[in-house]
């Protein structure tokens, strides 16, 4: 083993104390954050409106602050977008992470601060490190080089002084040097905004590197993969990094895709797989135990304090918020963030459930709004009904009812997404119909239009036109009749697809 390796493993391990904070004293950690929060930001045009210095506890926090949605926060965000400071948080604000759109925007920005920068995105980084080595003390990573598939930087169009792109680039952009050695490809390709070129020249450089781990989501991890194999003409990608060890994936659900990394990527009892859960708002969760798939440990010293909105029997929010000590297992909770980069109550749109307490261990439920997010494409309701919407005044067509799924990658294939759409006047030509359907979602949805840029994941919707009175006969027989009950738009699994389809085609 290298004195490299050596030294960084002892490193990494020196922090697991500070990580089992997290089993004996997790309350203390979020109290001590929020905290820390009210205190930092007592003096910002935000922390001034609500009376962050008269305000002592928990309590007096969830009474005096509101709720707030990305809709909501955007005139300051906005206002921050242009320069101006001290508005949500107390130091200067240089860079913002982009995120899928809102109702209101193609794309949405966040913004980081040097503190979530440092004592958050990056030591995740830190900690994820720290318990891949835990979970395999035996471990050679730093003998070779981790993968990391980011995203792209560019200006600030309302100020050339200020930075946005994917929160993965941002992060990578701020790496240490030690960081930056032990990781490929070279920042220049990292960083490229053109992902057909940015795919090629990651493939060619990656696959003379003795890559030990990846970092990505595991669609564009698949089409590097693919590129890598066309390239070498290997049959394997373990015939081009032998002494391959972890991939650590998050941003979608693994499960329709475990037994795939599993059993034909990554064919070796020697591969671990690890998930972790970071957004451009925060790094919120690792997976600290490897034989515990889907769970993940939450992180609670990162400058991130938590609240939960329990989600009712049909998807509804109950008009109730709780703290970490009052959840339940099994629940499902709309996640609130208050963060070290100005966000206050913050609703980021995900639910989790917990599987843990003491130690609090979750995982992703899903999303507060119908969704699909099966290729980190994001679609929410309302890309789609908009999608729907000018589809149907350009084609001069009317539907009934639609719903929509993912059709997942096998057998070589692409991913895409699968529609039924049950029309009352069928547009003239269905072609014309699903092309105007994926310009739409393009347009209104950034991270849908990377996923179908090139086809590199995401080809062509498909859309099959269902008989009249299909959604009305699937419905009753769901016994979901009634206006009460409406047609789930969109879900990220096939469940709904499925059970339309087999009214008409069976």
């Amino acid at each position: 083993m290298s004195l490299f390796n050596e030294t960084l493993l002892w490193l990494m391990k020196r922090r697991m104390p500070r990580i089992e904070e997290h089993f004996k004293n997790p309350l203390a950690l979020q109290h001590s954050s929020l905290d820390e929060l009210i205190f930092s930001g007592r003096n910002t045009e935000w922390g001034k409106k609500y009376g962050y210095s008269e305000t002592g506890n928990y309590e007096q926090y969830k009474a005096k602050v509101p709720i707030s949605t990305y809709e909501e926060i955007f005139p300051y965000i906005d206002r921050m977008m242009h320069g101006e400071q001290n508005v949500l948080w107390v130091s200067p604000i240089s860079w913002f992470s982009k995120s899928s759109g809102t109702t209101n925007a193609r794309s949405k920005f966040i913004p980081v601060s040097k503190e979530s920068l440092e004592n958050c995105h990056m030591m995740g980084g830190k900690d994820m490190i720290t318990l891949l080595i835990n979970n395999k003390p035996e471990t050679r990573i730093f003998e070779g080089k981790g993968l990391s598939i980011g995203g792209s930087l560019s200006n600030n169009p309302l100020n050339s002084s200020l930075l946005l792109g994917d929160v993965s680039a941002v992060v990578m952009k701020n790496l240490p040097i030690w960081a930056q050695i032990i990781r490929t490809p070279s920042l220049d390709v990292a960083l490229m905004d053109d992902w057909d070129q940015k795919i090629e020249k990651m493939a060619i450089e990656t696959s003379k590197e003795n890559v030990t781990s990846i970092l990505g989501v595991p669609t564009w991890t698949l089409v590097l993969i693919e590129k890598i194999l066309e390239i070498t003409g290997k049959k394997s990608i373990l015939e081009v990094w032998p002494n391959f060890e972890f991939l650590v994936h998050g941003a979608v659900a693994f499960g329709p895709y475990r037994e795939m990394f599993q059993n034909l990527v990554f064919p070796s009892s020697e591969v671990r797989f690890l998930e972790i859960y970071n957004a451009s708002e925060g790094f919120f969760a690792i997976q600290d135990d490897l034989s515990l798939p889907d769970e993940m440990l939450l992180m609670l010293d990162y400058g991130i304090f938590y609240e939960f909105i329990p989600i009712g029997p049909h998807g509804e929010e109950v008009d109730r918020v709780v703290s970490l000590d009052q959840v339940v297992l099994g629940v499902n909770y709309a996640v609130l963030i208050t963060t070290n980069s100005g966000l206050w109550r913050y609703k980021i749109g995900d639910t989790v459930k917990f599987t843990s307490i003491l130690p609090y261990r979750i995982k992703i439920s899903g999303r507060t709004k119908h969704f699909i997010n099966a290729f980190g494409e994001e679609l929410i309701i309302e890309n789609a009904e908009k999608a729907i919407s000018v589809a149907c005044i350009q084609t001069n067509s009317e539907i009934t009812d639609y719903t929509a799924a993912p059709a997942y990658m096998e057998g070589g294939k692409k991913g895409s997404h699968e529609w039924v759409v049950e029309f009352s006047k069928a547009p003239k030509d269905l072609r014309i119909f699903v092309e105007i359907l994926d310009r739409t979602l393009r347009e209104v949805n950034s991270d849908y239009d990377a996923k179908r840029s090139y086809d590199l994941v995401l080809e062509l919707p498909q859309v099959l036109v269902a008989p009249k009175g299909t959604f009305y006969a699937w419905m009753r027989a769901r016994g979901k009749l009634g206006g009460q009950h409406k047609v789930p738009r969109l879900s990220n699994n096939r469940e709904f697809l499925d059970g339309v389809k087999a009214h008409f085609q069976n």
